[in-house]
């Protein structure tokens, strides 16, 4: 049973992410189950999806548990910190260094935490940080962030490169598949 927590805040793609692996998933023969907790998702606020996945016995429960995902894919480091009790012990970490600040912290109520990343270096064993923002970017546009992401969990789970390009571009509107396979190539590549 693999089980992956996804976690941003509503605009960065979270939704897509968890249907790419959706599909990926279905088109290897898994038994896959997703569920969606939108949050404020329309309005910038948490967003938290749950995928979980096994090759050989039925997937029954939707829900990742604290201590049992085997990856938090995180689209950004308060989100990432907010995450940490999901990841197993052996568990990965995933974290896109963006920072979209919260709302409390817009309106002056509360501080964006400055150590984010040093919290979660402290609280999980794997923890792999990039600007996956910038790299998308550096593809065309911001919004392939969870595409680059995706490159990088690609490395961790049993499915081939070529059947991760096909869930891409299964899912992503036509205009989009060359920029967010180049950004799943630069994710995959990242080290």
């Amino acid at each position: 049973m693999i089980g992956i927590v996804i976690v941003g805040v509503g605009g960065q793609g979270t939704l897509l992410a968890s249907k790419i692996l959706g599909t990926l998933a279905l088109e290897n023969n898994y038994d896959v189950r997703v569920s969606e907790v939108h949050g404020m998702s329309q309005r910038g606020g948490s967003v938290v999806t749950y995928v979980r996945m096994s090759a050989d016995e039925k997937v029954y429960s939707t829900i990742v548990e604290q201590e049992q995902a085997d990856v938090v894919l995180a689209f950004e480091k308060l989100e990432a910190l907010r995450a940490l009790p999901y990841v197993k012990p052996e568990g990965t970490m995933i974290v896109n260094t963006q920072e979209l600040m919260p709302m409390p912290v817009i309106i002056g109520a509360a501080e964006y935490p400055a150590d984010c990343m040093e919290r979660i270096a402290a609280g999980a064993k794997n923890v792999i940080g990039l600007d996956a923002t910038g790299i998308a970017q550096e593809c065309g546009t911001y919004r392939a962030a969870n595409v680059v992401l995706l490159g990088v969990l690609a490395k961790l789970l049993p499915f081939t490169y070529d059947d991760w390009m096909r869930a891409v571009e299964k899912n992503v509107k036509p205009k989009f598949i060359d920029i967010n396979k180049e950004a799943f190539k630069r994710g995959y590549e990242f080290k």
